[in-house]
Formats: structure tokens, sequence, C-alpha cells
């Protein structure tokens, strides 16, 4: 039997501790709020079996935290001011641990399980837990500054920060559950993971916030947090009428036929509809959304010969191949505050994408289109290379997102912003819209701050390699002890007194064989501005002496721009190693103001990158360089 009320109850009873827990593993609230939630919606989905379960934590649990790490990305902890310090300190001596250490020290700590269920779960064998568990111990003990006797009140002082959560009512779960059921037996699972792929989903997490206690959960009034949402005349906030129609989609691919594949409040399935996208919602405590995909299809006629001698004609048969993907969605969030954030989030999934083989060309702000507006372009260098084209817009307390996937022509600026326009003036009439559209303008502006430290790339910012496999990997930044962008030519050097913060950090592709030589290194430092510029005028001399003095090397200058603010050089240079072996190097010295950077790419073999994309890359780092300046 699928009882509702066993369910409900063991739900409200289950979801904090279970947060808990995935909250000590992560240190990410909200990553571990989605995970609990959508365990509960599989378990819905499967009640039949789990309700049977003597032990149904023992079916939830894994999946909650085995979600929760795989949303978590960052140490969010860094950023939120409002948490205690103790708890920031307790979760900052957990992320020193392994995966395995965590687990186990959190399982041990807060959960009911004995040792060898414990040790079960993690899949080890109880002495090697056992083991793990102390060695765990001593490491968090260390990195807490506090005796093991304290880790139990540690970990369940973790339970502060999430006192003020809240949760998705029991029926909104099982609703979710309803659907996910519903769409495995209609279509069947294989089908429906390729309907997914195919529609740019990957891995999401939840959103939806009610009140928290039983009582509470019978409780009709309030609003359900990304359920369709009406007003008190019982008409939806935001209607898929106020979405973009397939005829207005031919701006995004002329010679194409747009079909509507599907307009959804995007609570099933996984949540993710758009490549780059990390999380079902910008705002997981927002008040609704509507999402709407499509296709754009190209028919071509094609011609086959059959037949032999007098017999022989040619056949003709029409073939549609999808050459484009649209999706639009619309977020309303409480208030425009909220929607701003919202904003903002959903910026930096795309500013910092983590799709592979996914670089970022270009970033525009964009003006007299909502409160606030920007635009991304991006190549996607895998098998099938496309053009990835993103719109945003907050308006008010809605956020309207556009994302188009092309294959061969990329859409025009021009049609992004009309585009943009189109459907922030589709929800405009709508319920907590604010600025409406008009004629849209845009300007290049320098991609937005990531995380990473100033004046360093990120994998975003990498262009295509040819013949590699996989895609690129960073090391974690470190202190710059040696620069191995540097080349026998300059010898250059980030050490010595007036050069500060100086970092690198190198790139490689692991997944690629026999590809030791092959990398990619950034090393940056700051210093005063007028140390900096004669800094580089040293890099340019040597290097233009070497081309001279050296008959062995040759240098082919390749970009040189220079001005009071800022100094940009790139060479390509080739090292003769003997009579028949030489090695290629690409090299760049960038400033601005007092932050310098060096850039060095070594190819291996056949390969390599272009030289143009070398020089916009050297751009880029120009672009990444302003936060390092200390001058400004």
């Amino acid at each position: 039997m699928r009882s509702p009320e066993t369910f409900d109850a063991y739900y409200v009873e289950t979801r904090t501790r279970l947060l808990h827990e995935a909250y000590a593993l992560t240190g990410d609230a909200p990553a571990s709020r989605a995970a609990v939630r959508d365990a509960f919606v599989v378990a819905w989905h499967r009640w039949r079996k789990v309700g049977q379960l003597e032990d149904r934590d023992g079916y939830v649990r894994p999946l909650a935290l085995s979600r929760a790490r795989r949303r978590h990305t960052a140490r969010i902890w860094h950023r939120d001011k409002s948490l205690d310090p103790e708890v920031r300190s307790t979760l900052e001596a957990l992320s020193k641990l392994t995966s395995r250490q965590r687990e186990l020290l959190v399982l041990n700590g807060l959960s009911a399980l004995s040792l060898g269920e414990v040790a079960r779960t993690v899949g080890l064998p109880r002495a090697d837990a056992e083991r793990e568990l102390q060695t765990a111990s001593s490491q968090f003990s260390l990195h807490r500054d506090a005796p093991t006797t304290d880790i139990p009140r540690l970990l369940h002082a973790l339970a502060g920060p999430l006192e003020d959560i809240r949760w998705p009512r029991a029926t909104v779960i099982r609703r979710s559950g309803a659907a996910r059921r519903r769409t495995h037996t209609v279509i069947g699972a294989g089908l429906a993971t390729a309907a997914l792929l195919a529609s740019g989903s990957l891995v999401a997490t939840g959103a939806g916030a009610e009140p928290t206690s039983l009582a509470e959960e019978k409780v009709t009034a309030g609003v359900t947090v990304h359920a369709p949402v009406a007003d008190e005349a019982g008409e939806e906030m935001i209607s898929g009428d106020s979405l973009l129609s397939p005829a207005q989609l031919a701006r995004f691919g002329t010679g194409l036929d747009w079909t509507e594949t599907a307009t959804t409040d995007n609570l099933s399935g996984d949540g993710l509809l758009a490549p780059c996208q990390r999380e079902r919602f910008a705002d997981p405590d927002g008040i609704t959304a509507v999402a709407r995909t499509w296709e754009g299809t190209e028919t071509r006629v094609e011609k086959r010969t059959v037949g032999k001698g007098d017999r022989q004609r040619t056949r003709k048969r029409k073939v549609a191949d999808v050459r484009s993907t649209a999706v639009e969605m619309v977020e309303m969030s409480r208030n425009a505050r909220q929607a701003a954030r919202g904003f903002e989030t959903a910026s930096l999934w795309f500013a910092g994408c983590i799709d592979p083989r996914t670089q970022l060309m270009d970033t525009r702000t964009v003006k007299r289109v909502g409160d606030e507006a920007r635009t991304f372009r991006f190549r996607s260098w895998g098998k099938q290379p496309a053009t990835l084209t993103v719109g945003m817009a907050r308006t008010g307390s809605l956020v309207v997102t556009q994302v188009v996937r092309s294959i061969g022509r990329a859409v025009p600026d021009k049609a992004v912003l009309t585009g943009l326009s189109a459907a922030v003036n589709g929800v405009c009439g709508a319920e907590g819209a604010g600025t409406c559209a008009g004629r849209a303008t845009s300007r290049a502006s320098a991609p937005l701050a990531i995380g990473t430290p100033p004046g360093l790339l990120s994998v975003v910012d990498l262009p295509p390699v040819s013949a590699v496999r996989g895609p690129w990997v960073g090391t974690e930044p470190e202190k710059a002890r040696t620069n191995y962008a540097a080349t026998r030519c300059d010898r250059t050097t980030f050490q010595g007194k007036g050069i500060s913060r100086a970092l690198t950090r190198t790139f490689v592709f692991p997944e690629t064989p026999d590809a030791s030589q092959l990398g990619l290194t950034q090393i940056v430092g700051a210093m005063q501005p007028d140390r900096a510029g004669t800094f580089v005028d040293q890099v340019r001399d040597r290097v233009r002496e070497c081309g001279r003095a050296n008959l062995g090397t040759s240098v082919t200058e390749l970009a040189s721009s220079s001005s009071k603010a800022a100094d940009l050089s790139v060479w390509a240079l080739t090292f003769e190693i003997n009579d028949s072996q030489s090695f290629p190097f690409l090299m760049a010295i960038v400033r601005d103001g007092g932050a310098v950077s060096q850039l060095g790419f070594a190819p291996d073999r056949n390969m390599t990158m272009s030289r143009s994309d070398f020089v916009a890359l050297a751009r880029r780092v120009a672009q990444r360089l302003g936060p390092l300046d200390s001058s400004r």
C-alpha cells in the first residue's frame, strides 16, 4: 500500500536529521536541502517498496548524501557572512578531511548507526572503518584545534544555521514523485534519460519551501514554491502565453522550423534544461516558475541513385536534422531584492560554466531591457562544435533567461537582444514585473569574477586544442616559486622585493595519453605601476634580443600594444634542439596598471591551439587582471 499518511509522517520526522548530515558533509545548506528534498521525491516514487523496509533511512540517506556531494561545488561557507565563526571553523576543519573520512566522522557523530552499520554504509570492512575513523578524528581535532571529545558537540552545533530552513509540503513532494513515476512508466527510464540529455539536462537541485511541522503540513494557506501558482482570480501568475511562440523563434535561426517541445513548471525530471545550468532554480525560495523548450530543424533533400542501366533512377527523400535548441525560463521571486540575487546566481552559472570543452567568448552588459540585463556567448568544441548564446534579464521580481545552442551559424548579436527584449515584454504585464524593454543596446564588459584568485584564468576561458582527449583541467593556484611560463630567452621571475600576490597555475589534459609536454601555465603578480611598466619592457627587450642573437631561436611577434595604463605583447618562439628537432612555444606578457601576468603554452606534436586563439587568450588575461591591481 502507498500510504500518504505514513510517508508524510516519515518525511517530517526525518528530513531535518538528513539535512544536518548532508550539511556537515558539504557545508552547503541550499545544495543539502535540495538533495534531501529530491531523495524524498525518489522515495515516494518507490514507496510501495521503501515503505515496507524496516530501515527506510538506509534507502533515503545514501540518495540524499550522494546528491548533496554531487551538487556541492564550492566552499560556500566562505561567503556566508552571517555564519557563526565556530560553525565556520568546524566546516573548514571537515573540508580538510578526505571524502570518506568526513563521511565516517559525520555518520558516527550524528546518526544512530552502529560502527558496523557506518562501515557498511561507506563500503569498508569494520576494522578498516575503525582505523579510518580514528585518523579522521585526530585530523579533525588537529585542524579544529579542539580535543576529540568535543567532536560530537561541534558536529551537533552545525544544526544552528539550519534552523530557519523551510521545506516544501509533503503534498508537493508526493506530487513530484508521482510525476517522476508517470514519466518512467510511460516512456521508460532509458528513453527518459535520452530525452533529458537531448534537452541539455544533467544534474539538478530541488526547490520549494513551506511550513516545517506535521501540523503545518496540513495547512493550505500560503504559497507553494515553484508549483503552478495562481492569483486570487485563479489565474496563473506567469502564464505560458507570456513565453515566446515558435514564430518568434525565427530570429534565432533563419531557415529552421521551430517546434515547441515542452512547457513546464520544471518540478519534474532533473530540472536542468539549459547548458551550464547548475541547479533547478536560481532562487530556490522563489514563488513560481515556467519554462519552455524548442527544437529548430533544418529540412534537406537527400538524393540516392538506385538500380542499374535503363532501370537506374534517383530517389529523393526529405531528412530533418535538429540544428538548434532553445530554452526560455522565467522565475518569480518574492521581491525584487531576492530576484536580483537570483539574477546574479544564474549569471555566475554561465560566467563560470562548468560544461566540459565550453569556452566563454564574450560578456556584454545590456541597457534598456528590464531593470538589469546581460548576455554571454560561448563556443562548445566537443565532437559536434556549437555556439551557445545566453540572454538574461531581471524585471522587478522576475528573472528571464534565454539559451540558444546553434550548430553552424551562430545567433547574431542583434537577434540575441531583440529576443531578450521580446521575452521581457512578454512578461511585462505579469504580477511582480518591473521595467519593460525598449530599444536594446549592449557593450562589451569584463568577464564576471567567478571565485578564482584575482588575475588568474579559469577553464572556461581556455580555447580548443586540436587532437586532445577530454577537457582542460587546472591545478590549484599556488605561490609562484617557479615560473614555467618563462622561456630561456627572458628567464622572467616573479620573486623579489616589491612583487606581491604572486600566484601560478597550470592547465593540462589528463585524459590525453603521451602528452607530457602539453600544457598552459600562467603566473601573476602585483607591483607598483612604474615598476610594472619597467618589468614588461625588460621582458620585451630580452625576447627581442634573443631572436637577434641566437641563430637557433626564431621569434615572431603576434601582437603588441602599449600605453601608460596597460601593455600586451604576444610571441611565437621556436627553439632548435638539433638539426632535425625544434620546440615551439607561445608566450605573452600582459600588464594592467600594477598587475602583470605571463602566459606560456607548450604544444605537443599535433596537439596545439591556433595563434589567433592564443592572442585572444592573452587579451582575456588583460580582462582578468584588473582586480589584482593594488594601485587602484
